[in-house]
């Protein structure tokens, strides 16, 4: 098979002690970890930009995110891996652009999702900006039907941008177009960004469940998750935009009145309870603007830590 990943070359080799795993041709694991720096640029001075350290910007502060593995976490009650002995956590790398074949990642980012979801894993992917959904969700077309549950202050329903069909304006149009997905919650939207009304009006007419920041804060998260149909298997994407800037602000289009920390936590353990969570990803962070405590850097972490233990907690992974 050919080679889908890189491996982390500096600091942290993974995130959060995980076992690095980069030859996936027959990957047994329960939870893997994959890096996805590099999206669709939209011109060539996007195409290395801010979100593209992500990845590596994690795994670097590993020890912050989670001090010991072992220790006791509040959030999950008990230790990240909950003491089990028997769960094989690893991370796969990145899967980085081939210059020589360009766009070439995303067919091979597709791959890697494969072979994850073929070894019983559940993929947990760290962005790059909003385009690499797109790939990531295109794995589970033997796996559906797959509920998305979305987290973005923006709708990213654009057919295009500069003729570009599948970058950061546009993965949920694009999953909207995929057979294997269902219905599409979208969470936290407000503010402005690449959506035109015909955008909005494209999204209503598909049957997307739209919900504004505002309308979460009204009703609350366990409302928006009572809307959401029991026993599915749900991909939940998190754009750092779709979080309060108070919690995390190093993103390009900062809005207030997002997402809380807590709503976030809630909605995670939710939708693990609700049925399956069968993937998340977390886009659009940009290490340059983090705060010296690197705030964004570790809720993104949290989100992880909240999805880990509250899955293992939920019994996915009992043999």
């Amino acid at each position: 098979m050919e080679r889908l990943t890189t491996p982390p070359h500096v600091h942290h080799k993974t995130l959060l002690y995980s076992e690095l795993v980069t030859d996936l041709e027959n990957v047994q694991a329960d939870i893997a970890i994959l890096g996805m720096p590099f999206g669709a640029a939209y011109g060539p001075r996007s195409f290395t930009n801010d979100q593209t350290r992500t990845p590596q910007a994690m795994r670097n502060i590993s020890d912050r995110i989670v001090r010991h593995p072992d220790h006791y976490d509040f959030d999950i009650d008990g230790p990240l891996l909950q003491g089990r002995k028997d769960i094989r956590f690893v991370d796969c790398g990145d899967v980085l652009p081939d210059l020589s074949r360009p766009g070439d990642h995303y067919r091979r980012a597709t791959l890697a999702v494969r072979q994850i979801l073929k070894g019983g894993g559940l993929p947990i992917i760290l962005g790059g900006d909003h385009g690499i959904t797109t790939p990531m969700l295109r794995a589970y077309d033997e796996s559906g039907p797959v509920t998305l549950v979305h987290v973005d202050a923006h709708l990213d329903w654009r057919d295009e941008v500069n003729g570009v069909r599948e970058g950061l304006s546009s993965p949920i149009r694009r999953a909207s177009e995929m057979d294997h997905v269902d219905q599409i919650f979208q969470i936290g939207l407000r503010a402005q960004g690449s959506a035109r009304p015909a955008d909005y009006e494209t999204a209503k007419a598909y049957g997307a469940h739209l919900v504004s920041a505002y309308e979460l804060h009204e009703v609350g998260m366990q409302a928006i998750l009572d809307r959401i149909p029991d026993g599915g298997r749900y991909y939940l994407s998190i754009d750092a935009d779709g979080i309060d800037p108070g919690v995390m602000p190093a993103v390009d289009g900062p809005a207030p009145g997002g997402v809380t920390y807590v709503q976030a936590r809630q909605l995670i353990q939710g939708l693990v309870k609700k049925g399956r969570v069968v993937g998340m990803d977390i886009v659009e962070i940009q290490p340059s603007k983090d705060t010296a405590s690197q705030l964004t850097c570790v809720t993104a972490g949290r989100f992880i830590v909240n999805l880990i233990g509250a899955s293992i907690r939920a019994g996915y992974f009992d043999r």
